[in-house]
């Protein structure tokens, strides 16, 4: 009798150059994507979609729209077709970045008439790790084990995802933070929607949680360079799973925070009453950046509340 036909999905080419290494029966599929970031609809790979996502990534991160093309949506034509597949396996990471490509892509095989079976392996400890390390960075052991532990998602499960897509683009991000408490298989949701939430400025500095962890890092450590800086931004971001452009970003939008010199870097006057929240910097940030359906600077963060206030 024939095995199961199984197919692989994972959030990056590393992960899904090592998958075909372990012995594991089925093909693989790469989702390219960062969606926690730039406007996105909800009908992924529609023409509204598409649009919206070429003109962020040609804007902000020089992606042109034939890479756009040819590293995503030619992935999407594949998409596409597979109900003949017995078995979707979801491979991503417990991050943000990977939960909000993840919910994209449910939503898309959903649309695609995919009904399931979905199961998803996701970083986590298992027994005997210290702690969560990525999925592509794991010895081919601990990836088979991984897998062979991975999450039945159920129907319940599938619709959550596909609200939350649909709430990440809608203009009601205060209906997301209803979600937290909601218990599902996908472990770091909860925590994912939460920091999302705390990505809208805060209604006493006007900036954001990732933004003042950025200047927090300055002031406690000594910071050698730009380089030294993104390191660290990078390594104590938390739930976030933004990459180094990403990051690159962040920075360059906090330099009116701090200056470098060869001596280092080092938090300004403006930088130290942000930190101290003396100081309210909203109008200085305020641009026109997108989450999903919503302006970043259309909501603000009450951190005492964990709420969000539309202006």
């Amino acid at each position: 009798m024939e095995g199961k036909k199984i197919l692989h999905i994972t959030n990056g080419d590393d992960l899904s150059s090592q998958i075909p290494e372990l012995d594991i029966p089925g093909d693989v599929i790469t989702w390219r994507e960062m969606l926690c970031e730039g406007p996105a609809s909800m009908d992924v790979g529609d023409e509204n979609f598409v649009l919206l996502r070429k003109i962020f990534l040609l804007e902000k991160y020089k992606v042109s729209e034939e890479d756009y093309q040819k590293e995503f949506l030619q992935e999407l034509v594949k998409l596409a077709a597979i109900n003949k597949y017995d078995e979707i396996v979801l491979w991503f990471e417990f991050d943000l970045f990977s939960h909000m490509n993840m919910l994209a892509l449910i939503s898309f095989l959903l649309q695609n008439k995919k009904t399931g079976p979905f199961s998803l392996v996701c970083s986590r400890k298992l027994k005997g790790e210290e702690e969560m390390t990525p999925l592509s960075q794991l010895s081919p052991k601990n990836q088979i084990e991984h897998y062979k532990q991975r999450i039945p998602l159920t129907d319940e499960d599938i619709q959550t995802a596909q609200l939350i897509w649909e709430l990440y683009c809608s203009n009601k991000p205060k209906r997301l933070a209803s979600e937290i408490k909601k218990t599902t298989n996908f472990e770091y949701l909860s925590s994912c929607i939460r920091a999302h939430i705390e990505r809208f400025p805060s209604v006493k500095t006007g900036l954001n949680t990732l933004e003042v962890n950025v200047l927090r890092l300055i002031d406690e450590h000594e910071i050698k360079s730009m380089n030294h800086l993104l390191g660290y931004a990078l390594q104590y971001q938390g739930y976030y799973g933004y990459v180094d452009i990403q990051m690159q970003r962040v920075l360059e939008k906090l330099s009116p925070f701090y200056e470098a010199s060869e001596d280092g870097i080092k938090l300004n006057d403006d930088g130290l009453k942000a930190l101290s929240g003396t100081k309210n910097y909203y109008q200085n940030l305020k641009d026109d950046e997108f989450y999903g359906g919503v302006r970043k600077y259309d909501f603000l963060y009450d951190p005492e509340n964990h709420d969000l206030l539309k202006l």
